[in-house]
């Protein structure tokens, strides 16, 4: 297996909740390592900004913002394809592989929890079955995500608790699992975590009170960006046949007040309490990641500190 740039490892993870400035960090890790006579590019670990044309909605950053960084699995995906963790593990850790068979350093950006463990962890996804998914997804329809919930919470809590009460793909998924191996599925996870690859670890954090008014005003900024003009654009490109980018939160709602069935008020208020709610499993979520360096979002310096220590191991 190739080699990264000497003393540093091969995988840069920058990871936290939405709007730490995840994206920001990763691109200042960049250009010190460019400083220092290497280069690093970024694989997107956000499972919403695979798809082309969901930009404002994922605070995907534009070409132009990217500084000459290269980035990886954005744009890959048309809204009517189905995004899957088990998809995504191959082709990040080619990307990985790629970067570093080329002499860089791979920084691993996003939220998406299970997308960023299937990278830097070793583990394996059960295989899936065509038939029960679409019994279980039948059910959904006629019954409702809380029944599903409520099913998956009383087998696999830790799974119901992770996921949240209104994911219904990953609900979905959840069950199938259950049904297909007969263990829960937190438990087809490693209880120790063993690396894919060496990696460093940053975990972008804000004190909670900050970061809900950070979140609740990046709503309104989407929406005063044209969220609901950019999903009619996607409806023309078959967003309502999307299994999971028509679920996208704030994407759901936009297309809801699109539709005439959600005043904007309501539809951005529920986009901002769906968005906490995320981020609250986000940070639950990355808490596992051990030996992870702590940094303080809202900190200049410890900012600096940490652009400092993992480009320029």
């Amino acid at each position: 297996m190739p080699e990264p740039q000497a003393g540093r490892p091969a995988v840069i993870a920058v990871v936290g909740a939405t709007g730490t400035g995840k994206s920001e960090l990763s691109l200042a890790i960049a250009e010190r390592i460019a400083a220092r006579g290497g280069f690093a590019e970024v694989v997107n670990a956000d499972a919403m900004q695979l798809y082309r044309g969901m930009d404002i909605g994922t605070a995907k950053l534009p070409l132009h913002e990217r500084r000459g960084v290269p980035h990886h699995l954005l744009d890959v995906l048309d809204v009517t394809d189905e995004a899957s963790v088990a998809a995504y593990q191959p082709a990040a850790r080619a990307a990985v592989d790629d970067i570093a068979g080329r002499g860089g350093t791979a920084i691993l950006v996003g939220g998406s929890g299970l997308y960023v463990s299937s990278v830097l962890y070793d583990f394996r996804f059960p295989a899936r079955d065509e038939a029960v998914r679409a019994r279980l997804e039948a059910e959904l329809e006629l019954g409702g995500v809380r029944a599903l919930y409520d099913r998956l919470k009383a087998i696999d809590p830790a799974a119901a608790a992770s996921i949240g009460q209104f994911n219904g793909r990953r609900i979905v998924r959840a069950l199938e699992v259950v049904e297909l191996t007969g263990e829960p599925v937190s438990g087809t996870l490693p209880e120790e975590p063993v690396l894919w690859r060496e990696a460093s670890i940053v975990r972008l954090g804000i004190p909670r009170e900050h970061l809900v008014e950070r979140l609740d005003a990046r709503v309104e900024r989407m929406w005063a960006a044209g969220l609901v003009d950019e999903v009619a654009g996607l409806v023309q490109r078959g967003l309502r046949d999307g299994v999971t980018a028509s679920r996208a939160i704030g994407y759901a709602q936009a297309l809801a007040q699109h539709d005439g069935t959600t005043p904007e008020a309501d539809a951005i208020a529920e986009a901002q309490a769906l968005t906490r709610r995320y981020a609250r499993r986000q940070v639950s979520w990355f808490k596992r990641y051990p030996n992870a360096l702590d940094v303080d979002a809202l900190d200049p310096d410890a900012l600096e500190a940490a652009v400092g220590s993992v480009a320029e191991a």
